[in-house]
C-alpha cells in the first residue's frame, strides 16, 4: 500500500490558495509577503522530493504547474522526473504537456485509491485545495506535511472541508517553529 501525503503551504486561518502569487487571488504571493526567509523552514520541500516517488494534483493545479514546473530544472528537478497523476473528469489526454515526464489521469477517487493499493513509494499531494478536501473526506489521506504560516487571510480556499462527518484523530510526528514564525507540522492519519 502506498502512502497518500497532502502537502501545504497554509495559513493560521486554514486558506491554501494563492500561496506562491497565483493569480486571481486578492491574497497572491502571501507565504512570501512580509515573512522573512529562513532557508530551514524549507528543508521539508527537499525531503519531500527525495522520498517521493510521484506526485498527484487536480486540474486546476496541473494547469498551473505544467506550463512553469518543466522548466525549472533545480529547484523541482526531482518533481519533474517522477511520474505525475491527475485526478480530474475534464481534462483530456491531448491537454496534457510532453516535456513533463510520464503522466497519468485518474478520473475518480476509486481510481486514487486503486492507485494507492500498487507497489511503490509515497505519492505527495501538491496544491489542489479541492482534491485535498475530497481525498481527505474519503479517507485517502495518510500523512499531512503542513508549513503553517503566521498570517489571517480569511476568505480563500480551504485545506479542510466543512463537511459534517466523524472526527478524524491526527498523530503528530514531527514539529518545528522557526524564528520567522512559521511552524512544520507532520501529522499521521490515525487510523
Amino acid at each position: 500500500m502506498r502512502t497518500l501525503i497532502a502537502t501545504a503551504f497554509v495559513s493560521l486561518d486554514g486558506v491554501v490558495e494563492g500561496p506562491g502569487g497565483e493569480p486571481g487571488y486578492r491574497n497572491s504571493g502571501w507565504t512570501f509577503q512580509g515573512i522573512e526567509f529562513d532557508e530551514a523552514a524549507y528543508e521539508l520541500k527537499g525531503r519531500e522530493q527525495d522520498q517521493a516517488t510521484a506526485m498527484m494534483m487536480g486540474r486546476a493545479s496541473y494547469e498551473a504547474f505544467s506550463p512553469v514546473w518543466p522548466g525549472m530544472t533545480v529547484d523541482f528537478a526531482g518533481y519533474n522526473a517522477m511520474p505525475k497523476y491527475v485526478v480530474s473528469t475534464t481534462l483530456r489526454e491531448e491537454d496534457l504537456v510532453s516535456d513533463w515526464g510520464q503522466i497519468t489521469i485518474l478520473r475518480s477517487l476509486e481510481d486514487v485509491a486503486a492507485l494507492k493499493r500498487t507497489e511503490g513509494g509515497p505519492i505527495i499531494v501538491h496544491g489542489s485545495a479541492a482534491l485535498n478536501r475530497d481525498l481527505s473526506d474519503a479517507g485517502l489521506i495518510d500523512r499531512y506535511h503542513l508549513l503553517v504560516f503566521p498570517v489571517l487571510l480569511g476568505a480563500g480556499k480551504r485545506l479542510f472541508s466543512s463537511t459534517d462527518k466523524d472526527k478524524q484523530s491526527l498523530t503528530l510526528v514531527e514539529s518545528e517553529s522557526y524564528g520567522n514564525g512559521i511552524q512544520k507540522l507532520v501529522y499521521d492519519v490515525t487510523r
